[in-house]
Formats: C-alpha cells, sequence, structure tokens
C-alpha cells in the first residue's frame, strides 16, 4: 500500500490513543509522517509558525474536544481565523469519545471541519481517511 500523504497531524492528549493511530498509520503506509500535539495551543503555535517560515503543513488533521491548556472548540475558533492564510487544502477531521449529539452537530456545523469521527476510530476509517 503506498502512502497516500506526506505528514498527517494528531491533536490529543490521550497518549495510549495516540500511539495507536501513530502505529496503525506506520505499519499501513498511511503517511510518511505524523505531528503530533498535546493541545490545541501546542498545534496553533506550530501552524503559526509555518505560515511565518513557510514551513510543511499536514495535509489531514485529527483534532481531540477535549484537552488542557486549549480545547478543541477554541483550537477550531483560533485555526478558522488563519485557514485561508494557507491552509485550504487541510482535512480536519474532530476525533472524540463523546456520543453527545450536541457536540456532534456544533462540530459538524463548523465549515473547516470534514466529518466528526466517534472513538475508537476504527481502521476502515483511517483507510477511508487516509487512501
Amino acid at each position: 500500500m503506498s502512502q497516500s500523504f506526506q505528514s498527517v497531524c494528531i491533536i490529543d492528549d490521550d497518549n495510549i490513543y495516540i500511539n495507536l493511530v501513530s502505529k496503525i498509520i506506520e505499519l499501513r503506509r498511511l503517511s510518511k509522517s505524523v505531528l503530533v500535539f498535546n493541545n490545541g495551543k501546542e498545534a496553533l503555535d506550530f501552524f503559526l509558525a509555518s505560515l511565518q517560515n513557510g514551513g510543511k503543513i499536514p495535509e489531514v488533521i485529527f483534532l481531540d474536544i477535549n484537552m488542557p491548556i486549549m480545547d478543541g472548540w477554541e483550537f477550531l475558533k483560533e485555526f478558522s481565523k488563519i485557514k485561508n492564510q494557507g491552509f485550504s487544502n487541510i482535512n480536519l477531521y474532530v476525533v472524540s469519545s463523546s456520543i453527545d449529539s450536541r457536540d456532534i452537530e456544533r462540530a459538524k456545523a463548523i465549515d473547516i471541519v470534514s466529518d466528526y469521527i466517534a472513538k475508537p476510530i476504527k481502521l476502515n476509517d483511517f483507510e477511508r481517511i487516509l487512501m
């Protein structure tokens, strides 16, 4: 199986989830590299720096909602302000253990969100997104 993307980004504070997703992506060769951030602020700082120095950006983001420092909702609000400055080709997926219909509807109503995926994410979801 060939690698579909150069880089995928995981924004999540759950190390077990991060390790699992990273390993699946690596074993299935779904991306050449995986960027990991433990909260929205770390990720936002990275994207802002990438804008300024022309750094490489991931094609896909998997974003958790509940994180410390800056949660997924706050990240989405701030990222939507800069998305059109060079990040228009990013596919952003909210991935959360929340099955609350209000969270799902709220995420899907945000135009920069490609889809909402409930944890645990399944292998066929990764393959559908990354192939």
